[in-house]
């Protein structure tokens, strides 16, 4: 049970958010309305409104709700697209680690003692090659982002790969989402804001995160 502990305080604190509907307070109207009192406690705390943010961002992406958008959104709004960008990649990058090691040091662990002869081979796939696929996985916007988050951890991803493949996959998708965060009041939903040719330029550097490890299984 010790090692389980973690993961079972994590999804407490998810449910106790989800059941306190938090999650539908936190809308894209309610942002936009307070998005003057928002510019003018940044004014007078231009220290400390980053740093709240950036815990902010980091509780709601180990927590896994449904809100990171909006969040996005806002970081753009405030801090403009390079400031803005830094500050989400950064955040999202912490809270989705601490989530993969919750997932690692419980479920990871219990697999791998229970899995048969497939594990062994997959987990030896996953840290000769995993940085690509997560890569891939990070920047292809088609995956959910939380089960990203904890497929690696299930076959024992080294946590230095997992960081960097985080970091660098998430930015480019960021740096689009921080940039129309921009311009927060002229959006009026959030369906739609990726654009066919937008996805389909991440899906082809995707691909390229695999060209590497295509190229070590044609040699072998």
């Amino acid at each position: 049970m010790k090692k389980f502990l973690p993961l079972i305080i994590l999804a407490a604190l998810m449910a106790a958010t989800y059941f306190s509907g938090l999650t539908q307070y936190l809308s894209l109207e309610g942002i936009k309305a307070q998005q003057e009192n928002f510019n003018a406690f940044y004014a007078e705390h231009r220290i400390l409104t980053p740093l709240l943010f950036a815990l902010a961002y980091i509780i709601v992406t180990a927590l896994s709700l449904p809100i990171a958008s909006l969040f996005t959104f806002l970081g753009g709004a405030l801090f403009g697209l390079y400031f803005g960008t830094a500050l989400v990649v950064s955040s999202a990058t912490i809270g989705a680690s601490i989530l993969f090691l919750i997932a690692r040091s419980s479920l990871g662990t219990t697999l791998r003692d229970k899995a048969s002869g497939f594990y062994d081979k997959f987990e030896a796939e996953m840290n000769e090659n995993g940085f690509n696929y997560l890569l891939f996985l990070r920047l292809v916007p088609v995956f959910p982002f939380f089960i990203v988050n904890i497929v690696p951890a299930l076959f024992n991803m080294r946590l230095s790969s997992y960081v960097i493949a985080t970091f660098l996959g998430i930015l480019p998708g960021t740096a689009i989402y921080v940039n129309i965060g921009r311009s927060l009041a002229e959006i009026d939903s959030l369906s739609g804001l990726l654009t066919t040719k937008t996805l389909s330029a991440f899906v082809l550097l995707g691909l390229f995160a695999l060209v590497p490890t295509a190229i070590k299984k044609f040699k072998k």
